[in-house]
């Protein structure tokens, strides 16, 4: 019988959840700030409690801070129907964060029933049922977090693992190399190690 050469694939090796980290929809200007940019910056960060900013925002300030008062503001932004999908997504990486897998799928199935292609909560959504096992329904939303965003290359890396914990190491390979073209310098060389890994349990499988 074929030995089968171990890979280091578990779900802690997985990249984490992605947040929706701004409003979609806030123009500084319409709150008599001068802004400074064309387009704001990809990580800006809401840096003050002004009393005319919305709940969505406020729960946004406390969540840079790893402050749990997000959680409160975030579903006060739900009830006054704003930005209601990106509150369910973040909330759900909050459940997440504390093991309430159920009420994770909650939030990010409510995220997607106010906006069916939104990107983070499929994304998200497939990180929870990777971490409880459920790995189809995990590569399911891997997938269309790809399609949606086919730049985002964590998205890829977790696919792969997913692959290859269902032991489909030709997919898992060729959607890794994917993740390899889009990631920066560094962590090509722990993609390699891992590639070199399924590719050895290929061979092995095959004897």
């Amino acid at each position: 019988m074929a030995k089968i050469v171990k890979f280091p694939i578990n779900n802690s090796a997985k990249l984490g959840y992605r947040k929706v980290r701004k409003s979609r929809r806030v123009n500084l200007e319409d709150y008599g700030q001068l802004n400074m940019f064309t387009t704001p910056p990809s990580e800006a960060r809401v840096v003050s409690m002004q009393s005319h900013e919305s709940a969505f925002e406020q729960a946004l300030y406390f969540d840079e801070e790893n402050d749990e008062k997000a959680i409160e503001y975030y579903w006060k932004a739900i009830k006054a129907g704003e930005c209601v999908a990106d509150a369910y997504c973040n909330l759900g990486i909050f459940e997440s964060a504390r093991e309430n897998y159920i009420k994770a799928i909650d939030c990010l199935t409510n995220c997607l029933k106010h906006d069916p292609r939104h990107f983070e909560a499929h994304y998200n959504l497939a990180n929870v049922y990777s971490e409880l096992g459920e790995l189809n329904l995990a590569k399911l939303h891997y997938e269309i977090s790809i399609e949606i965003e086919p730049t985002f290359e964590s998205a890829y890396y977790n696919l792969g693992l997913v692959m290859a914990m269902q032991k489909d190491f030709k997919e898992a390979v060729k959607v890794l190399h994917k993740y390899k073209e889009l990631a920066s310098e560094r962590e090509k060389d722990n993609v390699d190690k891992l590639i070199n890994s399924l590719q050895r349990s290929m061979k092995s499988k095959a004897q």
